[in-house]
């Protein structure tokens, strides 16, 4: 009876291991064909701008007139691509110093009250949805610039001021994980040789860490990248490329969502619209190769 029972074990264990397995290899072989289908999707219509409509790789990428509809029709996307680039360069900029300021606070100043101080905040920042952020941004951003500064007050920098603000969870909680996880031993080591503690941060921690926290930070400018609906409600969509922080933009997902539903399906300007999405893609790619560059430097 024994050995029968174990054999009915060792049985029922392989029957749970190929069922495990089984299981497993079903959901990666969807991700995979979800993944390369949607990859062939977008890119099959991106392309028809060049291949059936006939126009130019440099009219669209360096072309500056955007008007897709009429007798002539031009397909210039280099503002919105240009707005796309500046927001998210001015909300990496803004962001950064701020998160990385943050994560230092939780993990090396307070780390017992800071972080239960601001652990609550950033998971509330982070929860918050993107309508609610434009909002806030339209009802208290733009009517600060419009009584600070020339202009309307809609325009990048508000754009860019929402993005900032909506990236700082993931830059923070990436350096604040990368901190965390930094040997105990080099710190102690920079303190028995006479270091004091911002000197240990600025010469040791801060250096150490660097590549993690760039991650951090190229994750939050994936984000900013893709967003569209805060950055549509503050930024002002104007097809030009702006002259200075003040003036109103537009970005690439702001001009997909606001034209894909009033386009006919196999037109030119839903091609166009098709073709920013695939930049948008090719530029996610981007980013994730990035990452993946620095996390090959992230060995501590």
């Amino acid at each position: 009876m024994r050995v029968q029972d174990r054999k009915s074990r060792i049985e029922k264990h392989h029957i749970e291991d190929l069922i495990g397995r089984s299981y497993m290899s079903l959901c990666v072989l969807l991700l995979i064909i979800s993944i390369v289908s949607m990859v062939y999707f977008v890119t099959s219509k991106g392309i028809s701008t060049f291949a059936i409509d006939k126009v130019s790789l440099a009219d669209f990428f360096f072309g500056t007139k955007w008007s897709p509809e009429g007798d002539n029709p031009t397909f210039g996307a280099l503002p919105f691509i240009a707005g796309s680039f500046i927001t998210t360069l001015l909300a990496a900029l803004i962001a950064s110093p701020l998160s990385i300021c943050a994560a230092l606070f939780m993990t090396e100043i307070v780390p017992g009250w800071g972080k239960k101080l601001l652990q609550p905040v950033i998971e509330l920042l982070s929860g918050i949805p993107s309508v609610v952020y434009g909002f806030v941004g339209l009802s208290v951003i733009v009517p600060f610039l419009r009584n600070v500064f020339p202009g309307q007050g809609i325009g990048v920098a508000a754009g860019a001021l929402v993005l900032s603000v909506m990236i700082l969870p993931t830059i923070t909680s990436v350096a604040a994980d990368a901190l965390s996880a930094l040997p105990r031993n080099l710190k102690e080591s920079s303190f028995a040789l006479g270091a004091t503690r911002w000197q240990t941060i600025s010469r040791v921690i801060l250096p150490t860490t660097l590549p993690a926290i760039l991650t951090g930070v190229v994750l939050g400018m994936a984000r900013a990248f893709g967003e569209a609906l805060a950055v549509q409600m503050v930024i002002g969509n104007a097809p030009f490329i702006p002259k200075s922080l003040f003036e109103s933009a537009s970005t690439l997902t702001s001009v997909i969502t606001l034209g894909m539903g009033n386009t006919t399906m196999r037109s030119p300007h839903n091609n166009a619209l098709w073709s920013m999405a695939l930049v948008l893609m090719l530029m996610t790619f981007l980013f994730v190769f990035i990452v993946r560059l620095l996390e090959k430097r992230r060995s501590i």
